[in-house]
């Protein structure tokens, strides 16, 4: 990957490693040997399957305890599930995405050595890709400053939210522009879409769909006009228009593509789905409740009683339960598998509520219904004929009814359950005497204590321009 020399300034850039620790290092470790030159090609699929799988693992460990997918179970106090979070619950998520965003630089600038437009366009993607899943965890970020420490920045400034997403939405434009399905994919693999230009494409624009909506409250972004744009001119724009469009990573368990689960009965032991997820599955009648967990058994683990979860931020201890809830079906996370990107239901959904709103025109009890479908099959189940007959299914013309479905069908995509919660208040999660954050559910990280320490001056001004650093403290898209 990195260098030594490029690796240890990004940890002091990242506020992660001391720069005294730099002197002499890289010509102490340094093999002689080393190719330093990379091809455009090189670092993709690393990126890709390093990136997802975090994600994955992130959206097991925070996303689905916030957003009351599933819980620790039995789980006496605390609990990301009762919004105990922590000062440092976000530094993974900090040190990870930098690591990798700074891979994508790299890529970037050998695509553009190379005149190769194609992975010059994927580095954009991957880019607006990672910035966003970074500015929306924590707010103001560094970026144009950030993976410089070679260049002797090793405090670098942060930069506005309304700064980043102006840069990674202008990027998204001009990847689209340079996607050219005429000139092939030469530099080695690619296991996402196996250098399949037009679906690179397709991800390129659906991305900045689900971009464009996340700051369509902003006024001054022209949101609403460009997403109209997009969703009218297809050929200028094309987006995912089926589940074989999707951005989704085929983990075939064969080395080095192996389930991010090192145990992948660690996944459901000591753990319990959500009763308000599953509940409104069975509501549906969904079949996507086999996929996911187990059934509820008896105490005596004898009789199944059906899907059953446990209420998230309960009161009391775990013997008040006179069932063992369902739990994760461990398939999930069994290779083959797959990691989720971006899903195809998820555009039907960004569809269905521009036409619910009057933004662009469409149809949007189809695209809700196309959605939903997408959603039901991308994890293999089959669509019931009847499932829009069952009135909590059928399409009643609200953003509320939106938004739940798009909240199942975004499980297991990184954050982005707990994004568009903060962007529409939906779904309206239940809440409990128990949890904490006066009962508010959290809608940042707090900065890392090691940025708070190794670049404390562009920290404070970060501070100040965010208008704090809590994780009560909305990002610019949410004010």
């Amino acid at each position: 990957m990195l260098s030594i020399k490029k690796t240890i300034v990004v940890l002091v850039a990242l506020g992660t490693f001391s720069a005294s620790c730099t002197d002499d290092f890289e010509e102490v470790n340094t093999d002689p040997n080393r190719i330093e030159l990379i091809s455009p090609g090189t670092l993709l699929n690393p990126i890709l399957y390093e990136m997802s799988s975090f994600n994955a693992r992130r959206s097991d460990d925070f996303t689905f305890a916030l957003m009351q997918v599933a819980l620790p179970f039995p789980s006496a106090s605390g609990g990301i599930h009762r919004y105990d979070v922590t000062e440092n619950s976000g530094s993974s998520t900090w040190t990870t995405y930098y690591r990798w965003l700074t891979n994508i630089k790299e890529m970037h600038a050998a695509a553009v050595k190379a005149n190769d437009p194609n992975y010059e366009a994927i580095a954009l993607t991957l880019n607006a890709w990672g910035y966003s899943l970074l500015t929306d965890s924590f707010g103001d970020v560094s970026m144009v400053e950030a993976a410089r420490g070679d260049e002797g920045i090793l405090y670098p400034a942060f930069d506005t939210q309304k700064a980043i997403y102006t840069k990674i939405l202008a990027d998204l434009e001009t990847a689209n522009g340079k996607f050219d399905p005429a000139k092939a994919m030469v530099y080695g693999d690619d296991i996402l879409y196996r250098k399949d230009v037009a679906k690179w494409r397709k991800f390129c624009n659906s991305l900045r769909l689900r971009l464009l909506l996340r700051v369509s409250k902003r006024e001054e972004m022209n949101a609403a006009a460009k997403m109209a744009e997009i969703i009218t001119n297809p050929t200028l724009y094309p987006v995912f228009t089926s589940n074989a469009d999707a951005a989704i990573l085929q983990i075939s368990g064969i080395p080095p593509l192996i389930s991010p689960w090192g145990r992948a009965v660690d996944f459901r032991t000591g753990r319990a789905a959500s009763s308000f997820f599953i509940d409104h599955l069975n509501a549906l009648n969904d079949p996507r409740r086999a996929r996911f967990f187990t059934q509820a058994t008896s105490k005596d683990g004898r009789t199944q009683v059906g899907y059953k979860g446990i209420p998230s931020g309960y009161e009391g201890t775990d013997t008040q339960f006179d069932y063992a809830p369902s739990t994760f079906n461990i398939a999930l996370v069994t290779a083959p598998m797959v990691t989720v990107l971006m899903p195809y239901a998820e555009v039907e959904f960004i569809k269905a509520e521009l036409a619910q709103k009057g933004i662009a025109p469409g149809d949007a009890k189809a695209a809700y219904e196309k959605g939903v479908k997408a959603a039901i099959e991308q994890w293999g189940a089959v669509m019931p004929a009847d499932y829009f007959t069952n009135p909590a299914a059928a399409y009643q013309g609200t953003l509320e009814q939106i938004m739940l479905q798009k909240y199942l069908a975004l499980f297991f995509v990184d954050y982005q359950q707990w994004f568009e919660y903060r962007r529409t208040g939906y779904p309206v999660l239940p809440t409990t005497n128990a949890m904490l954050n006066n009962k508010v559910v959290p809608v940042r990280f707090r900065y890392p204590t090691t940025v708070q320490t190794n670049n404390a001056e562009n920290y404070k001004k970060a501070v100040e321009m965010m208008g704090g650093d809590d994780i009560n403290t909305k990002v610019w898209w949410e004010k």
